[in-house]
């Protein structure tokens, strides 16, 4: 415990913070950003009137984290190539503090897949706050209301805006971790060894590949669509692969996916989206400024 009662409030709900901030922002170093900020002004702020610390630290937080994608949406305008989201290691936690049952930390890691978080990205702001606390965190919509400083009904009007665009683009993949990790490990595999046959064999007709290097690395600067493309893509890829690279299968975003270092450092992110047994979807990120959380932990 700290000597400092405000610290140890803070901290006690500095997982829930950050599992919002990073659920709305897609990337870990805005998520820190929010939560330090929230962190100054809670440090500075007369809490004698504040009965509910953890309503009060989810409310600066998510109106800290609404800001600050309204200022980033203009910047990804811009971005070269797909935008997807930062990994996230989830091997230990996927939300605040420890979780009753095996079914709320399946909706916990459902909510920061990389499925999950494209769709949101074309989410506003607002909806976006409104279906992150909603239903990832089960805040009540009279909390919510007054998080963005909105009515009840709006909220409600918001959320259910939400849900059916999640619902309507979110793709529909299979959540069995054991089948992930096989086909993961098959793929890997597959791709390492240059069989192209294999490698083949593991994809859905209408695979698709979305890679993200925001410019400063070598990737597909549009999605690929068709296992032929996709394949032929990953074949030319594979032979890149030299003997100074580790693969390592850990769990990101909720589900095994592969971290590649190339000379000790991170260089490639790769995860698997999987329907009926096949690979439905490719995410491959190779942007450096989204990839120190392989070489650096950080536990949501």
């Amino acid at each position: 415990m700290n000597a400092d009662p405000a610290t140890d409030v803070f901290e006690e709900h500095r997982p829930v913070l950050t599992g919002v901030a990073y659920r709305m922002l897609g990337r870990i170093t805005d998520a820190e950003d929010v939560v330090q900020e929230a962190w100054l002004r809670w440090s500075s702020a007369g809490r004698e009137e504040v009965r509910e610390p953890r309503a009060y630290l989810v409310r600066i937080t998510t109106r800290l984290a609404v800001d600050r994608l309204r200022h980033l949406r203009s910047r990804r305008e811009a971005y070269v190539g797909p935008w997807l989201p930062e990994p996230l290691t989830t091997e230990e936690a996927v939300g605040s503090p420890p979780l009753p049952d095996a079914a709320e930390r399946a909706v916990l890691a459902d909510s920061v897949s990389f499925a999950v978080l494209v769709v949101l990205e074309s989410l506003s702001p607002l909806e976006r706050a409104v279906f992150v606390l909603r239903e990832a965190f089960g805040f009540p919509y009279a909390e919510i209301a007054v998080a963005l400083d909105r009515t009840e009904p709006a909220v409600r009007q918001l959320a259910g805006r939400a849900r059916r665009h999640v619902e309507e683009r979110k793709p529909r993949y299979d959540v069995d971790p054991a089948e992930r990790r096989d086909l993961t490990e098959r793929f890997l595999a597959a791709a390492s060894g240059g069989s192209i046959e294999e490698l083949m064999a593991l994809l859905a007709p209408d695979v698709r590949l979305v890679s993200d290097a925001g410019g400063k690395a070598k990737a597909a600067l549009r999605t690929i669509g068709t296992a032929d493309k996709v394949g032929r893509f990953l074949a030319a890829v594979a032979q890149e692969v030299g003997p100074d690279w580790d693969m390592r299968i850990a769990e990101f975003n909720g589900g095994p996916a592969v971290a590649c270092f190339v000379g000790g450092k991170p260089d490639t992110f790769l995860q698997l989206e999987v329907r009926d047994g096949a690979i439905q979807c490719i995410y491959i990120v190779r942007n450096p400024d989204k990839l120190s959380g392989l070489s650096a932990p950080f536990d949501l």
